[in-house]
């Protein structure tokens, strides 16, 4: 399976724009995280790999430099992760 990244920085005073721009074009499983500090940066991970035909096209005045976007493919973890909440 190949999982997309896909980061941008929003231009100045932008952030909730770009996010109100970009949530609606995202699929079911996206996963969107904004900058806790600092530039505003928003990241996408998207599990299908569409994210960067969705989000072709972001209007310029809302980024402050063009989108970057990198392939992921899973690998095998052998450790158990955390419980879940409620097990």
């Amino acid at each position: 399976m190949t999982v997309t990244m896909w980061e941008v920085r929003a231009a100045d005073g932008q952030l909730e724009q770009l996010l109100a721009w970009l949530l609606p074009r995202l699929g079911p499983g996206a996963q969107v995280y904004r900058s806790a500090a600092g530039e505003p940066r928003v990241v996408v991970i998207d599990p299908t790999g569409e994210v960067t035909d969705r989000l072709a096209g972001v209007p310029a005045g809302l980024i402050a430099r063009p989108a970057h976007a990198w392939q992921f493919e899973a690998v095998g973890n052998t450790t158990p992760g955390p419980p879940h909440l409620g097990q």
